[in-house]
């Protein structure tokens, strides 16, 4: 019996879809803002990725059953086992998936925070650069332009993985990130995704971007 028409579960909560997907119009609007010199939206989305990176690090703690680390970060063991075929399908993030989620957050992260402290040396400067030296915010630029070319190679590498699974492995990531189900052979608990937990999304997302909004202003 295929596993999607075994046992159904919820596996991702409704507002770790919307970060999801929020968080990569944020990253492709943010590449065609600085392409195009809307510098003030570049800076507008830098704010909402970081408050975006923010709530998901917060929520990788009181999320849904399969958005928490707890449940899919490992050591380097369960990755090697992973490569080697020992692990078995199972809901969430797999072991290596796991480590592109933390790169991608790691990443974002990054630049969302070095971009507060960057300059043109002409008419732009991050809302903290004067708090910091002039050689330190010039250092955080040329990091932060780098670090674009990271963030971009991290893309392109998930989007290698989605392909991957989808015509080598015959699994479909994209469908479960979209509608929050998934199918197993075996059976394994959903994930809560009901009213309270949407409400307490709500208002760590509404923290968050109050944060955000402080540091910057």
């Amino acid at each position: 019996m295929p596993a999607s028409a075994a046992h159904r579960i919820r596996v991702w909560d409704l507002p770790t879809r919307l970060f999801h997907w929020t968080l990569a119009a944020l990253v492709v609007g943010s590449f065609v803002t600085i392409k195009t010199g809307a510098i003030v939206w570049h800076e507008r989305l830098g704010y909402a990725a970081l408050a975006l990176v923010l709530f998901r690090i917060v929520w990788g703690f009181v999320g849904g059953r399969y958005a928490r680390f707890a449940s899919f970060v490992r050591g380097p063991g369960a990755v090697l086992g992973y490569l080697r075929g020992d692990a078995s399908a199972a809901p969430g993030h797999n072991p290596l998936g796991a480590l592109s989620v933390l790169g991608l957050l790691a990443v974002v992260g990054f630049q969302a925070t070095s971009g507060l402290f960057t300059n043109d040396d002409i008419a732009f400067e991050g809302p903290l650069a004067r708090h910091v030296s002039g050689a330190t915010s010039s250092l955080l630029t040329t990091l932060h332009r780098y670090n674009e070319k990271l963030i971009m190679l991290l893309v392109v590498l998930h989007l290698a993985a989605i392909l991957y699974y989808r015509f080598r492995k015959g699994k479909n990531l994209v469908g479960p990130m979209l509608s929050g189900d998934a199918g197993f052979d075996a059976a394994h608990p959903a994930s809560r995704d009901d009213a309270p937990l949407r409400l307490r999304a709500l208002v760590v997302a509404a923290a968050c971007a109050a944060a955000v909004a402080w540091l910057v202003r």
